[in-house]
């Protein structure tokens, strides 16, 4: 069984959600951000860059989420979850996979960091409205990308997916707007699956029972 350390409306959702997806059995801990859980030793071990996800495996602990799902359906869902290697449609899977981390992603982290992840006196408020544009500029080209297709990598759902969907959760939560039709309607589609909501009330729930 598969450990998944955690916390909700974090990256962390992603493998939860890959997890439910394929229908894999996992124990889910909640590391405790606010409480600074992700600096202790315990942690570090885990993942000396103090991010979460982490997945632990049998072999080791796996970070990253783009690459921990990238696992989880090679190992358990291939030509399911994830196109077969060598063909087009893995190197299309690679190329959004890596756009929403590279591109669609970055302006909401910097967002972020500018607001409460740095320390104070290493924030800049400027960044806000830079993140914003940045942001709006990649999504410019995420519209192009997706055109009319039902999934990014066509009418196959894959892991590409679940990372691009969470982004765009997290815009949205950020309060940026999706601007074009096929955007919208490509993140209710994907955002409407069982298997994230399933994902958000577990850490939702575990988070629960920690704060207890």
């Amino acid at each position: 069984m598969y450990t998944l350390y955690g916390y909700p409306k974090t990256r962390s959702v992603r493998v939860a959600w890959a997890l439910e997806e394929i229908g894999l059995p996992y124990e889910y801990k909640v590391v405790n951000l606010k409480a600074g859980e992700h600096l202790n030793s315990a942690f570090k071990t885990l993942n000396p860059a103090t991010k979460i996800p982490v997945l632990v495996t049998e072999q080791g602990a796996l970070s990253e989420s783009g690459a921990i799902v990238t696992f989880l359906a090679e190992k358990h869902a291939m030509e399911e979850f994830i196109p077969a290697s060598g063909t087009f449609e893995r190197g299309l899977y690679e190329q959004m996979m890596i756009f929403a981390v590279s591109e669609l992603e970055q302006p909401l982290w910097s967002k972020a960091k500018h607001t409460f992840a740095l320390p104070e006196q290493h924030r800049i408020p400027q960044m806000q409205n830079t993140a914003a544009w940045e942001f709006d500029r990649a999504l410019t080209a995420f519209s192009l990308l997706l055109n009319d297709k039902e999934y990014v990598c066509g009418s196959l759902f894959t892991m590409a997916d679940i990372v691009t969907a969470q982004v765009l959760s997290w815009a949205k939560g950020s309060e940026l707007d999706l601007k074009f039709d096929n955007v919208k309607s490509y993140a209710e589609r994907v955002l409407s699956r069982s298997a994230y909501e399933k994902a958000w009330r577990n850490e939702v729930a575990h988070l629960a029972k920690a704060d207890a």
